[in-house]
């Protein structure tokens, strides 16, 4: 298997998540023209029309795109050990948890990702503020449905681990250190303390420094192409 991916992007590495705890053997390929990249996507568009990452595509050449379907096919397929809790309510509050990531937290970050492409004289402190405050109010709807036994659910890593993870590399570490606001993390103690547990997991700990290696990479690659664009 083939998995398409970028380390920068959040949704892959729920799906890392995964093959890591499943111990899946699959061949990573980082596809052009995602990021700071000035490339096109070219041939990777005939993989996934949809043109996003992530993308799994099999050993029998059918592809899977979206992060959520490929983690309920990997699952499917590769049921041990899962990470789906057994208890029916606590499986949805998993799904929940990863919804609110995608459709709330995402969601609020994309004006910072758009004005981190941009240049510092665009960035008005009205619209860093407004920006991250809807970070800040995506963030408190985890914090009321987050675990309280080390994990995002239950007491056992689960696929809304995965989802969670990155995203709180990018609202506590990488917003505060680009735009110069406060971490919100501190106003929100039971997120807080889940985050400050889930580093223990060796696993979520790979997935966090693949994140951080791979923000710090996108930025020196920003770094070197607006300085390009100076010369």
């Amino acid at each position: 298997m083939k998995l398409y991916q970028t380390y920068a992007s959040p949704f892959p590495t729920r799906v890392r998540l995964l093959l890591y705890a499943k111990r899946i053997d699959v061949e990573i390929v980082e596809p052009p023209g995602f990021h700071a990249s000035t490339e096109a996507k070219g041939d990777y568009l005939k993989v996934n029309p949809i043109g996003r990452v992530p993308t799994l595509v099999l050993d029998d050449g059918r592809a899977l795109p979206e992060s959520e379907v490929i983690c309920e096919y990997l699952e499917d397929a590769y049921p041990e050990p899962s990470l789906r809790p057994a208890d029916p309510f606590e499986r949805a509050r998993m799904r929940l948890l990863s919804r609110i990531c995608d459709f709330y937290l995402v969601m609020a970050m994309v004006p910072l990702f758009s004005l981190s492409a941009r240049s510092r004289r665009h960035w008005t402190p009205e619209a860093v503020t407004a920006a991250t405050g809807k970070v800040a109010e995506a963030l408190a709807y985890l914090e009321g449905y987050i675990g309280e036994a080390g994990y995002a659910v239950g007491g056992a890593l689960s696929q809304a681990d995965g989802a969670i993870a990155p995203q709180l590399v990018l609202a506590s570490e990488w917003i505060p250190a680009l735009f110069g606001t406060p971490d919100p993390l501190p106003a929100l103690p039971r997120l807080s303390a889940y985050w400050r547990a889930i580093q223990t997991d060796p696993i979520v700990v790979r997935l966090i420094a693949e994140t951080r290696d791979a923000i710090a990479a996108q930025q020196a690659l920003s770094k070197r192409l607006a300085d390009a664009a100076k010369a």
